[in-house]
């Protein structure tokens, strides 16, 4: 079988067996678009290490990220595996690569009075009736309030929220489903949106359905909409120039952390399926605690 028929039936697998997520199917799609560009549309049986090894260098030769190289090894690997158990391929080539260890970036954490100062500026944008900041409002409290993934905050319709009892249901990686808790704030500002707000931006379009966020045009609101509406407010409540919506989400589990919530609590209410990968925020908070130190103690 040709490397590009391959890939088309690997990523069908992953969409159709697995039930990845689409935004992962991607990833994979990317990255092994990358590996047929780079030894040509050859059988697959005749890809060997050597091809990989060199597919592998030449990223770092262009400037890739450790990380990016590090998720294409982990991609080659899922999709040689997958090759072998499907008879494709008689040995599987990337056994022998290196995964080269990914930088362990600290992310971008606001401070929880710019998160306030933010939010009431937020509140008095939308006090003035105007649907779009009304959602703004909205969009904003939910991604901080319940610390979901801006793709969990596009995808909710009306009645995955339940203002009465201050929950969102929403589906994440791996199409798995949470019940997430968020404050009084956001309960406000849902509300005032989707009784003033939403009705104003739904009669707009016949495509509106029951997403609960909304476009200027009456449509489910976009990722890509969220990402300027976060780097419009919240990149200069931050200072930081370039800013994307998991910086709230950063914020909201640090905040949780520096005030005493378990660990595994916030591992449920961020929806990471493994624990490790919460523990980042533990050194968010450590790393806060040394500057606090450093800044307050004599002896620092």
């Amino acid at each position: 079988m040709e490397l590009s028929r391959a890939i088309v039936s690997f990523t069908t697998h992953l969409e159709g067996v697995r039930r990845l997520s689409p935004a992962t199917v991607r990833a994979y799609r990317g990255d092994l678009a990358d590996l047929a560009a780079s030894v040509g549309d050859v059988p697959i049986a005749h890809v060997d290490l050597e091809h990989l090894r060199a597919w592998l260098w030449h990223a770092t030769q262009r400037g890739d990220a450790r990380s990016t190289v590090a998720r294409r090894t982990s991609t080659v690997r899922a999709f040689f595996r997958w090759a072998r158990d499907e008879g494709l391929v008689a040995h599987d080539p990337s056994l022998r690569l290196v995964t080269p260890k990914r930088g362990r970036a600290l992310p971008h954490v606001a401070t929880a009075p710019a998160i306030g100062t933010l939010l009431d500026r937020l509140a008095s944008a939308a006090s003035e009736g105007d649907p779009l900041a009304l959602r703004d409002h909205a969009a904003i409290e939910l991604l901080y309030g319940a610390g979901i993934r801006v793709s969990e905050l596009c995808g909710l319709d009306v009645d995955d929220v339940d203002l009465d009892r201050g929950t969102v249901r929403v589906v994440g990686k791996g199409t798995k489903e949470r019940v997430v808790p968020f404050g009084a704030p956001a309960v406000r500002a849902v509300g005032a949106y989707a009784t003033r707000g939403r009705p104003s931006l739904a009669a707009r379009s016949a495509d509106a359905g029951r997403a609960l966020l909304l476009g200027a045009r009456g449509r489910r609101l976009g990722v890509r909409s969220v990402y300027d509406l976060v780097a419009r407010t919240v990149g200069p409540a931050m200072g930081v120039e370039t800013v994307g919506p998991h910086a709230l989400r950063h914020s909201a589990a640090t905040h949780l952390l520096d005030g005493g919530a378990d660990l595994r609590a916030v591992q449920e209410i961020l929806g990471h399926a493994s624990l490790g990968t919460t523990q980042i925020y533990t050194h968010v908070s450590s790393e806060r605690l040394a500057a606090a130190y450093r800044l307050a103690h004599p002896r620092a």
